[in-house]
């Protein structure tokens, strides 16, 4: 049976502000209406280096080309006058379109469905203003959609089939092992096929104490801790100092070093996923990451986008309401966002039994829990399709 549904056609706006946690948003967002949804999808970044390094066929020096269906776009000032708008505009994170692009939307025989897609929060007042419009005086309407992790929000992105290809990972060592290998991490994958090894990953923002985070992996290891290009240059010298000094403090001969450090490339999304759902730890940043290695349903430390008057950390205190972390947890992630607070005890303790079998434990049953919400493209899909049907 032919399929005679009209093909919509959705813009994307995304500024990189975030390096990559913004693009990466928006890339599995446009990725997720295209081939999931049948959308026909055109994304406008104003740094395609950036967006490079997330997807490998990207050419930064291209204004226009296309990547799985999708049109990208170089994002300027000079708006090409030959683009009509999409049914659905989609402004990731308030970035506002051009003017002309506004202009152009308000030309409209029938104006677009204006979306601003809003950063995510487990804040109480997410779910009072998800949805609501903003009518400017030019009569177009901007609609606030809020990802979040209750139903009344826009909930979070999750491809068909994500969690049945994450189980099938983390069915046994066997399966991490060879996933590791498959992404060329070898020491890795070596951690996971060990009895008394464990393995995390770690992405996070330049602000780190990483001589309080090693040597907290250090007295609670051995572990193998996977380091993402660009994050602590000196990772590996630093590691085999932690050990040392923890060897000698022991005064026993090794049998291996307390903390092996290996280093990926950047990865594509779907292998990044992978990653995390190989690793027993995943230490990350920003939004995209952090909603990832909650579908990993593995232990997390969120090291969350410092913003003005610390309301971040009003931010991660929601979140670790909302997803009943254990305490010992929670008290090393609250350590790890706060320069002032010592983790070289709360992080350990976190990762000593019984408070690591608990917080793998929370881990897998808040992941089952967000697997019950509407995915956010869905959700989008049918705003749209609302407002559609009320013109």
């Amino acid at each position: 049976m032919v399929d005679m549904r009209p093909c919509l056609h959705a813009d994307i706006f995304c500024r990189v502000i975030d390096n990559y946690g913004d693009i990466g948003v928006c890339w599995r967002l446009a990725r997720r209406l295209s081939a999931d949804l049948g959308w026909n999808v055109r994304l406008w970044v104003d740094d395609l280096s950036s967006f490079a390094r997330l997807a490998s066929g990207i050419n930064p020096l291209l204004a226009c080309q296309a990547l799985e269906a999708i049109e990208v776009r170089r994002w300027t000032d000079a708006f090409p006058p030959e683009c009509t708008p999409g049914d659905m505009v989609i402004e990731a994170f308030a970035c506002d379109p051009p003017a002309a692009f506004v202009a152009a939307m308000r030309a409209q025989p029938v104006p677009p469905v204006w979306i601003n897609l809003e950063y995510l929060s487990a804040q109480a007042w997410v779910a009072s203003f998800h949805g609501q419009p903003s009518w400017r005086s030019d009569g177009l309407r901007k609609t606030f959609f809020f990802p979040g992790f209750g139903a009344d929000t826009g909930g979070l992105l999750r491809e068909p089939g994500l969690l049945a290809a994450r189980d099938v990972v983390q069915t046994d060592a066997a399966s991490r092992a060879q996933t590791l290998r498959t992404l060329g991490l070898t020491h890795c994958a070596t951690a996971v096929e060990s009895a008394d090894a464990r393995l995390a990953t770690l992405f996070c923002y330049p602000t780190v104490d990483f001589q309080a985070l090693f040597n907290a992996l250090v007295h609670s290891g051995p572990w193998t801790l996977a380091v993402a290009e660009g994050v602590a240059g000196h990772a590996q010298v630093l590691a085999r100092e932690c050990s040392q000094q923890a060897q000698a403090y022991a005064s026993r001969p090794p049998n291996r070093p307390a903390l092996i450090v290996e280093r990926f490339a950047w990865l594509s999304q779907p292998d990044y996923d992978r990653l995390l759902w190989s690793a027993d730890l995943n230490i990350v940043r920003g939004e995209d990451s952090f909603v990832r290695a909650q579908w990993a349903a593995r232990p997390m430390l969120w090291h969350i986008y410092p913003q003005e008057a610390a309301e971040h950390l009003s931010k991660l205190d929601a979140w670790l309401t909302a997803s009943a972390c254990p305490l010992a947890a929670a008290r090393a992630m609250q350590a790890f966002n706060r320069p002032t607070l010592s983790w070289s005890a709360a992080l350990p303790e976190a990762l000593s039994v019984p408070h690591w079998h608990l917080w793998q434990t929370q881990a897998v049953q808040w992941a089952a829990q967000l697997a019950e919400l509407s995915d956010l493209a869905d959700n989008l899909v049918a705003h749209y399709a609302s407002v559609a049907k009320s013109r």
